[in-house]
C-alpha cells in the first residue's frame, strides 16, 4: 500500500497499523478509529464520517493485501460502535463490502468479516432489517462453510439476527419470500439446516404471517424432508407440523388451492426402496388428508392429481400402514365431496344457454335429462362425523368437478395388470359412487368404461367380482341410461320385456320425488345398457369358458339380487334362442338351469314358475322353455318345477330318438339327485295322489327306464317303489281326494293357456339342429388325417 498517500482523516499511525499482520496493533487502530468517529458524531460532521467509512472500504476491506482487509473489516466494526445508534443512517456503506469479504479464500479473513458483522449488526439492532436479504443471503452461504471457527462466527451471528427479527414488527416477508423460496432448493446439509431454522423462527412469531406464502415454500420443505440427516428431516418434520396446526386453528385464511398439486406430488413414492420417501409420503398424505377434510369442494378440480397419488397406497401392506390408513381417510374423504349438484352443473348452464342465445356455442350440451339421483349404497361410507370447512363469503367461486381427469385415472388404474386388489375395489367403489352422484355426465364414459368393466369378471378376487357387479348392475339399471334410440342390441327383433318396479312404465324416468331417491339397484327401471350387458357377458362366457365353470354361477347369482332375477333369465333366455354355438348354448341353459333350482336368491322366481297362475309367469315359462330346449334334460327338469307332468312325459317319450351320451346320462343322475332336494319336496308329495298326477309317475319312470343300473337308478327306483296303492289313498280321506283333484284341474285350466303342442314342436326343430351339429363335427373328426384307420 503506497503510504505517502492522503487517507485524512486517518493518521498515518492508524493506517500503518491497520495494514500490519499482528492483531493486537489493527486493533490499536481500530479504537484510534473509534474515538475519531465519535469526535464526528460529536461535531455533527457526516461528510467526515462517510469519508472514513469510504476510505476504509475502497483502501482496505477491499484491497488486495489480506492484511489490509482485515484492517478494514476491524476498523468498520469500529465505526459502527462509535456511531451508535445513528449507524443506521450508514448501514449500506458499513455492510455490503463486510459480506463481499464473506466470499474470501482466506478462512481467518472469512472469521473476521463475521465478527465485524456481528459487531455492526449488534449496534444496529432493528435498523439492519431493511438490508435483512443481503445478510440472509451471506450467512446461508457461511452456513456450509467447511472452516469450523468460520461456522461458529455465523452462528453466533445468525442468533443475533434472529433475535432482532423475532423482537421487530417491521420485518419485511414480502420481500423476503423470494429470496427463501431460492434457497429453499440447496442441496447442501448445513445451508438446509440454516433454511430451516428460519423458517421454524419466522414460523413462530405472531406478527409474521408465514402462512399465507406456505404455496412459495412447501415444495422445498417436502424436498429437504428426503435428506440423508436424521436431525434435519426431525427439524423439518417439527416444522411443518406447526404450520399444519396452525392451518386447522385458521383455515380460512390458507391457499389450498395453490398448494394441492404440490401435495399430489409428494403424495407419489418416486423410490419406495429409500426410507426418506416413505416419511415424505405419509406427511404429504397426512397434510392432504387434512386438506380435504377443512377446505372441502375446493379441492375437488384436483381429484383426478389426488387419487393419482392415494389410489396406489390403498394396497400397501403393514409396513406402510400409517401411509395406507391415511390413504384410505384421504380417499373417502374425497368422495364424500361428489354430491348430486355435480351433475345438476350441467342443467344451470343449459338454462343460462337458453336465457343467453349468444353464449349458446360456450356452454357444454346437456344429455337426456334423468331423475335426480339414486341413493348411494352402503359401500359409499358414512361421513357424517367429518366436519368440512366452508368460506363465508356468499360469492365464492363455483367449484367444477374434474369429472373427466377422474374417470381417466380410474380407467387407467382398472388397466394395469399391477394395481393392487384394494386399490381395483377402491376404483370400482368410485366408479359405483359417481353413477349414483352424477349418472348423467357418467353416461358419456359408458362405452369406454363398458368393455373394461366386463374384463374385469374374469378378476381373481371375489370382492372385485362384487363391485364389478355393483356398477355393471347401476348402469344397466339407472333412468340416466335409458336413451331415446335403442341401441344396437335393442332392435325389435330382440327386444325384452323387462319387469320394472310397479308405478314405473317401461322406457318411463322415475319422478323426482321421494320413489326416486328410493330406487336402488335391488328394484331397477332397466335401460338402454341391460341388454347390452347381458349380450356381452354371455359373449365373455363363450369366449372364456373356465370363467363360467369358475364363476358363472357366481356372477348370475349376484345379479340376480342386484337386478330382477326374472329380468336376468327372461333376457339371457331370448339371447341364448339365438345363439349360434349350440354347445355353448347347452352348456349355459345347464347353468342356468341348476341356479334356477338351487340357488336362494332364485326363490321368488322358483314359486313364480311353480303354478303359472297369470299370464306373465306362462310367457316367463314359455320364454325360458324355448332356450332351455337346448337342454333336454333342463327341459324336462324345467317340466317338473312348473308341474308340467303331461308335458315331462312327452318330453321324455322323445329322448329315444336323441343321442344317449355319457354327459346327458349325468344330466339325468343330476336331476335324480334334484329330485331328491327339498327344492322338489312338493313334487315328492304330489307322488301320494297317483290318480291325479299319473304323467309324474310315468316321467319318473321314464326317467328310470333312460338310467343303467347306477346309484341314481337305485334312489329314483327306491322312491317309485314308495308310491302308494290309489285305491287305498282314496278310502283314507274322501273329501281331501276331492279337493286333490279339483286343485289339479285348476292347475291344468292355468296351463291351457300355454300351447304345449307347439312347444314339443319347438323343441324337436332344436334338437335337429344339434344332432345336425353333432353329425358335422363327426364328419370333420373322421376326415381328419390322425383319425383314419390304418
Amino acid at each position: 500500500m503506497n503510504t505517502e498517500k492522503d487517507f485524512s482523516p486517518l493518521t498515518p499511525n492508524i493506517v500503518r497499523a491497520l495494514n500490519d499482520k499482528l492483531y493486537e496493533k489493527r486493533k490499536v487502530a481500530a479504537l484510534e478509529i473509534e474515538k475519531l468517529v465519535r469526535e464526528f458524531v460529536a461535531q455533527n460532521n457526516a461528510t467526515q464520517i462517510r469519508h472514513v467509512i469510504q476510505i476504509l472500504a475502497s483502501e482496505f476491506a477491499l484491497s488486495q493485501h489480506p492484511h489490509s482487509r482485515k484492517g478494514g473489516l476491524i476498523g468498520r466494526a469500529a465505526c459502527s460502535i462509535a456511531l451508535g445508534k445513528d449507524s443506521g443512517l450508514y448501514l449500506k456503506e458499513l455492510i455490503e463490502p463486510v459480506l463481499t469479504c464473506f466470499n474470501d479464500s482466506d478462512s481467518r479473513l472469512r472469521y473476521y468479516a463475521c465478527e465485524a458483522l456481528y459487531n455492526i449488526v449488534k449496534v444496529a439492532r432493528g435498523a439492519v432489517l431493511p438490508h435483512f436479504n443481503l445478510l440472509f443471503d451471506g450467512l446461508s452461504k457461511l452456513a456450509a462453510d467447511p472452516d469450523p471457527n468460520v461456522k461458529s462466527g455465523s452462528e453466533l451471528l445468525d442468533r443475533l439476527l434472529k433475535d432482532i427479527v423475532t423482537e421487530s414488527n417491521s420485518f419485511d416477508l414480502v420481500a423476503f419470500v423470494p429470496l427463501l423460496r431460492e434457497r429453499i432448493y440447496s442441496n447442501n446439509q448445513y445451508a438446509r439446516q440454516f433454511i430451516i431454522s428460519w423458517i421454524h423462527v419466522l414460523e413462530s412469531v405472531p406478527d409474521i404471517h408465514l402462512l399465507d406464502y406456505l404455496p412459495e415454500i412447501l415444495d422445498g420443505l417436502f424436498q429437504i424432508m428426503g435428506d440423508n440427516s436424521k436431525e434435519i428431516r426431525k427439524m423439518c418434520e417439527v416444522v411443518l407440523g406447526e404450520f399444519l396446526k396452525e392451518i386447522k386453528k385458521t383455515p380460512s385464511t390458507v391457499k389450498f388451492a395453490e398448494m394441492a398439486n404440490i401435495l399430489v406430488i409428494h403424495c407419489q413414492a418416486a423410490d419406495e426402496t429409500k426410507l426418506t420417501n416413505d416419511l415424505i409420503q405419509l406427511t404429504a398424505m397426512t397434510w392432504m388428508r387434512e386438506f380435504i377434510q377443512l377446505a372441502g369442494r375446493v379441492m375437488l378440480p384436483y381429484s383426478s392429481g389426488i387419487l393419482t397419488a392415494v389410489l396406489p397406497c390403498l394396497s400397501y401392506d403393514d409396513r406402510k400402514k400409517n401411509t395406507k390408513e391415511a390413504a384410505s381417510a384421504c380417499n373417502h374423504s374425497l368422495m364424500k365431496l361428489v354430491t348430486p349438484e355435480d351433475d345438476e352443473e350441467e342443467e344451470e348452464e343449459r338454462r343460462g344457454s337458453t336465457e343467453s342465445p349468444s353464449k349458446e356455442n360456450d356452454k357444454p350440451k346437456t344429455e337426456t335429462d334423468s331423475n335426480d339421483m339414486l341413493n348411494a349404497s352402503q359401500e359409499s361410507a358414512d361421513f357424517s362425523n367429518i366436519s368440512f370447512f366452508t368460506p363465508a363469503t356468499a360469492d365464492r367461486p363455483q367449484v367444477t368437478l374434474d369429472l373427466d381427469g377422474i374417470v381417466q385415472v380410474l380407467d387407467r388404474h382398472l388397466h394395469d395388470s399391477s394395481t393392487g386388489m384394494m386399490t381395483r375395489i377402491a376404483v370400482l367403489k368410485w366408479l359405483y359412487h359417481l353413477y349414483i352422484k352424477t349418472p348423467r355426465k357418467m353416461f358419456r364414459h359408458t362405452d369406454s368404461l363398458f368393455p373394461m368393466l366386463l374384463k374385469t369378471l374374469s378378476d381373481e378376487s371375489d370382492e372385485v367380482i362384487l363391485k364389478d357387479l355393483e356398477v355393471l348392475a347401476e348402469i344397466a339399471s339407472s333412468p340416466a341410461g335409458q336413451t331415446d334410440q335403442a341401441s344396437s342390441c335393442d332392435s325389435t327383433d330382440n327386444k325384452v320385456v323387462l319387469k320394472v318396479p310397479e308405478g314405473v312404465k317401461p322406457g318411463q324416468q322415475p319422478s323426482t320425488g321421494s320413489k326416486a331417491v328410493d330406487s336402488s339397484p335391488s328394484t331397477p327401471s332397466m335401460n338402454s345398457y341391460f341388454y347390452k350387458f347381458m349380450i356381452n357377458l354371455l359373449k365373455r362366457f363363450s369366449l372364456e369358458r373356465k370363467l363360467l365353470e369358475n364363476r358363472g354361477a357366481f356372477i348370475i347369482r349376484q345379479l340376480c339380487l342386484l337386478l330382477h332375477a326374472e329380468n336376468i333369465f327372461h333376457s339371457m333366455a331370448d339371447i341364448l334362442l339365438k345363439e349360434e354355438d349350440l354347445k355353448f348354448a347347452s352348456t349355459m341353459v345347464q347353468t342356468l338351469n341348476t341356479i334356477l333350482l338351487t340357488s336362494a336368491e332364485l326363490f321368488e322366481l322358483r314359486n313364480q314358475l311353480k303354478e303359472l297362475h297369470t299370464q306373465e309367469s306362462c310367457t316367463l315359462f314359455c320364454c325360458l322353455y324355448r332356450s332351455w330346449c337346448h337342454n333336454p334334460v333342463a327341459t324336462v327338469s324345467l317340466c317338473f318345477l312348473t308341474q308340467n307332468y303331461k308335458h315331462a312325459y312327452d318330453l321324455i317319450q322323445k329322448f329315444g330318438n336323441l343321442e344317449v351320451t355319457v354327459d346327458f346320462l349325468m344330466e339325468v343322475d343330476k336331476l335324480v339327485q334334484l329330485i331328491e332336494s327339498p327344492i322338489f319336496t312338493y313334487l315328492r308329495l304330489q307322488l301320494l295322489d297317483v290318480e291325479n298326477n299319473p304323467y309324474l309317475i310315468k316321467a319318473l319312470y321314464g326317467l328310470l327306464m333312460l338310467l343303467p343300473q347306477s346309484q341314481a337308478f337305485q334312489l329314483l327306483s327306491h322312491r317309485l317303489s314308495c308310491v302308494p296303492n290309489p285305491e287305498l289313498m282314496r278310502t283314507v280321506d274322501e273329501s281331501k281326494y276331492m279337493d286333490s283333484k279339483q286343485q289339479v284341474a285348476s292347475r291344468r285350466a292355468s296351463h291351457s293357456q300355454v300351447d304345449y303342442s307347439e312347444l314339443l314342436q319347438h323343441f324337436d326343430r332344436v334338437q335337429s339342429k344339434h344332432l345336425e351339429v353333432r353329425h358335422q363335427r363327426s364328419g370333420r373328426a373322421s376326415d381328419h388325417p390322425d383319425r383314419k384307420l390304418m
